[in-house]
């Protein structure tokens, strides 16, 4: 949606410039006609519209829309009709990719349209998982207590994801700068070593010679090497929009000894998270489980799971449909078949999905703890295996020549 630039004239008497976010130039003139304000001109903020389309913010970051449902939890529990709340959240709001969709959204109730329904289209942009939980808030009658659920659901996998990537940042910068450090020796101080040796005619170890060898043709033929890799990114996105090739990908992360057990339990406690949150906000089971298959970051596991609608709905309990998966822990199932028979099954989900979460972060420090030193321990002994292969003969020379 683009900007546009309008002046606006005050009932006492004030002349001023605002810039809005609107789908046109008529919707423009409607949203500032509503709030008292005499429209004098209309024109396309093109400033804003190089900003837009520049910025880097591309996307709508979890901690933004958190915000946005802690403002229209707030505003809606205050009293405030859901369009002027949407309204005054949007006209505030900084993510620019944000207020657009929420432009969108006003647009579609003022069409008529339930918050639910307005949401619908844009629910690439977040989670199908919202739509669900505002239209169970909206056949409750309950609309603040369900979004602050999804507010505590939407924290909890926020900062599920913030570990995750924290913790694996100090390994890839480890990792980044010993690459970093290969490439310098192979493409600038082995070459110049070759110079020397040919000057002293001196006979050089095989493994020295390959190693001289192997860096003279990175530094001679560079163009293969970036050809290389733009090769291998194009078939990575290639491979990309086959399913079943993401499928089978994603079935051998799981032969990852370490990764095997993390993904497996992350899919069971953000299943477990996602269905607790749907049967707590009055969802049935049978659409709960659909949305919450949807979760599961794993497409081969959620593949798996692709079935426990159809047994639900031919009668057998959700234990016993999660038992056929075969990927399920043990854990999980039985805290599963205490919930039913209980009739606390969105509170025992929730216990699961908890226990699953401190049992991933404390294998993810485990395995932080063991990548870092064992990269730093190869990458140590490549970088020394590289400069003895080159300098030994170096003390070869310098014997010969005493």
């Amino acid at each position: 949606m683009p900007y546009f630039l309008c002046r606006l004239a005050a009932e006492e008497g004030r002349i001023l410039s605002e810039s809005l976010l609107a789908s046109s130039s008529e919707e423009c003139r409607r949203h500032f006609e509503s709030k008292g304000y005499c429209v004098l001109s209309i024109k396309r903020d093109w400033k804003k519209f190089k900003l837009s389309s520049l910025s880097p913010e591309k996307k709508i970051k979890d901690r933004d829309f958190i915000t946005f449902n802690q403002e229209f939890m707030a505003l809606v529990r205050a009293g405030y009709p859901v369009l002027r709340s949407i309204e005054i959240i949007s006209g505030r709001a900084k993510n620019l990719y944000l207020k657009e969709m929420l432009r969108g959204v006003e647009d579609e109730i003022r069409q008529g349209k339930a918050l639910s329904e307005a949401f619908t289209p844009f629910a690439k942009k977040f989670s199908t998982i919202y739509t669900a939980s505002l239209m169970a808030g909206e056949q409750s009658g309950n609309l603040p207590e369900t979004l602050s659920q999804f507010i505590q659901y939407a924290k909890v996998i926020a900062r599920t994801k913030a570990r995750i990537r924290s913790a694996m940042l100090y390994p890839t910068l480890i990792l980044v700068f010993s690459l970093a450090l290969l490439t310098i020796l192979v493409n600038f101080v082995l070459p110049n070593f070759s110079n020397f040796y040919a000057d002293f005619e001196a006979q050089l170890p095989i493994i020295t010679g390959w190693l001289i060898g192997f860096a003279l043709f990175v530094r001679d033929h560079w163009y293969i090497w970036i050809i290389l890799i733009i090769l291998i990114i194009l078939a990575y996105f290639q491979m990309r929009g086959h399913e079943k090739t993401n499928l089978w990908l994603e079935k051998q992360k799981l032969r990852i000894p370490i990764g095997r057990g993390i993904w497996i339990e992350s899919a069971a406690s953000l299943f477990c998270r996602t269905l607790s949150l749907l049967v707590q906000a009055g969802v049935s089971l049978l659409s709960a489980v659909r949305l919450a298959i949807q979760a599961i970051p794993n497409k081969y596991l959620a593949s798996q799971a692709a079935e426990l609608p159809v047994n639900i709905k031919n009668g057998e309990s959700l234990s016993e449909s999660m038992v056929k998966a075969e990927f399920f822990p043990s854990l999980a199932l039985d805290m599963v078949r205490i919930g039913e028979t209980s009739a606390n099954l969105g509170g025992m989900l929730k216990e699961t999905a908890d226990v699953y979460d401190e049992r991933i972060q404390a294998k993810i420090d485990t395995f932080v703890s063991l990548i870092e030193p064992i990269i730093i321990i190869f990458m140590g002994l490549l970088v020394a295996a590289m400069l003895l292969s080159i300098y030994m003969p170096i003390f070869n020379i310098i014997k010969v020549a005493r």
